[in-house]
């Protein structure tokens, strides 16, 4: 990883080991290595990697300290942002990767086995259907997601996983009020409150990028989840 990137992860309160920064740059080489024969990111410039994907996902760092978190999952992983770039300067967390496209996840088992990451592991299925199993229902500190689905449906994916006193955490553009407004109302239905929205630009850039606190304050009734493909089509 360069000095530019180096330099704004310290404008973060965060500094990388050797070990991580080697990390980074094999996840950056794995990335554009697959991006070849399959579709998992438009950005492949090592710059813009590092900035919009890498630097990106660590912003949660600016709403919570991450040194009390102790599991993660990540909804509609992708192509690992947040979950990896978390796992990688936040080692201790337990971090679970779920996503409903096999390819994508044979390609982050490659990058957990060759950056040599532990306690790590991906899901390979829908986030309505394993939000209803008991081994993940409600047993996440934060459920974390960079997915591009409304906050409304997105939050009946991931509130379910999160456990009381946890939180759900969205990434999401600068222009965000009227999704957050429109979401509230199942946000509460599922269990949660907004606490904060916090907005901010990538450090050293004019990208505005928002990430919102929504607190788990009682457990999500049974039925929710609805079956797969009504939380788009139907949002709360």
């Amino acid at each position: 990883m360069d000095n530019i990137m180096e330099s704004k992860v310290k404008r973060l309160g965060l500094s990388l080991t050797d070990r991580q920064q080697e990390q980074f740059d094999t996840y950056y080489r794995i990335l554009v290595e697959w991006n070849k024969v399959m579709n998992l990111t438009g950005i492949t410039e090592y710059d813009e990697v590092n900035e919009k994907h890498f630097l990106d996902s660590l912003m949660i760092v600016k709403s919570f300290d991450m040194s009390k978190v102790f599991s993660i999952i990540d909804i509609g992983t992708g192509a690992g942002f947040p979950g990896i770039p978390l796992k990688i300067v936040f080692p201790e967390i337990q971090v679970v990767l779920l996503d409903s496209l096999n390819k994508r996840i044979r390609f982050l088992d490659e990058v957990i086995q060759q950056l040599g990451l532990e306690k790590i592991e991906t899901i390979h299925g829908r986030a309505e259907d394993f939000a209803k199993k008991t081994q993940y229902r409600e047993k996440f500190d934060f459920c974390v997601s960079r997915a591009v689905a409304n906050l409304a449906t997105l939050s009946e994916y991931c509130l379910p996983y999160v456990k009381i006193g946890g939180y759900f955490v969205p990434y999401k553009s600068e222009d965000i009020d009227k999704e957050v407004e429109q979401a509230e109302n199942s946000v509460q239905i599922l269990g949660g409150t907004v606490e904060e929205v916090k907005k901010f630009k990538l450090p050293g850039t004019e990208i505005g990028r928002s990430i919102i606190k929504i607190k788990k304050i009682k457990p999500t009734a049974k039925k929710y989840p609805r079956k797969a493909g009504l939380p788009a089509k139907e949002p709360l």
